[in-house]
């Protein structure tokens, strides 16, 4: 699968068939998450894989998102701003957010050319979770991301935001290039 593929096919599933994917299939995902910019190469994210049927359900509880039972295994993303902030003091936790989110991007990316499936959940009661993973308190949860296959293709996909609403140039709101003034 192509890059570009990838990035235009991903879309969450909430739908999971019985099917169980293979463990190392997700953790060659989760691998690509260390190719993500870090800032200082403080590599502050940090990735829990739980098969316990009765932990995905404290992580479903917790979400308020019943969906996440039905699957095999869930993915807890967590960032230890530790490192991070002490280099870049108050950026630093701006730091760790953004290249936490690129390190998922790489990860939900790999899981779409696995043909894996998973929605991206950021709704959750952070200290449940973190009492059902032993996690310490000063670690921040990113997200969380049941795994599975797609029980139903989705029929139809959201089409993005127009180009024209999200893109300025050369300051905010304007919405045309200028004519560039090149003499040689």
């Amino acid at each position: 699968m192509k890059l570009q593929e990838a990035i235009t096919s991903r879309h969450s599933v909430k739908k999971f068939s019985d099917k169980k994917p293979d463990w190392r299939t997700i953790i060659e995902c989760i691998n690509t998450s260390r190719y993500a910019p870090m800032a200082g190469g403080n590599f502050s994210l940090k990735f829990i894989l739980v098969d316990d049927k009765e932990t995905i359900n404290k992580i479903a509880e917790a979400a308020q998102q019943d969906f996440i039972k039905k699957v095999h295994y869930v993915v807890v993303a967590c960032s230890n701003p530790g490192r991070t902030v002490n280099a870049y003091e108050k950026r630093g936790k701006i730091y760790v957010r953004q290249q936490a989110g690129a390190a998922i991007q790489n990860f939900l990316l790999k899981v779409t050319e696995e043909k894996l499936a998973t929605c991206w959940v950021g709704h959750f009661v952070e200290s449940q979770i973190k009492n059902a993973l032993n996690i310490p308190s000063d670690i921040n949860v990113e997200a969380i991301f049941p795994i599975g296959f797609e029980a139903e293709k989705k029929r139809t996909r959201k089409e993005p935001i127009d180009l024209d609403n999200i893109l300025y140039f050369h300051e905010w709101e304007k919405r045309r290039m200028k004519k560039l003034n090149m003499t040689y």
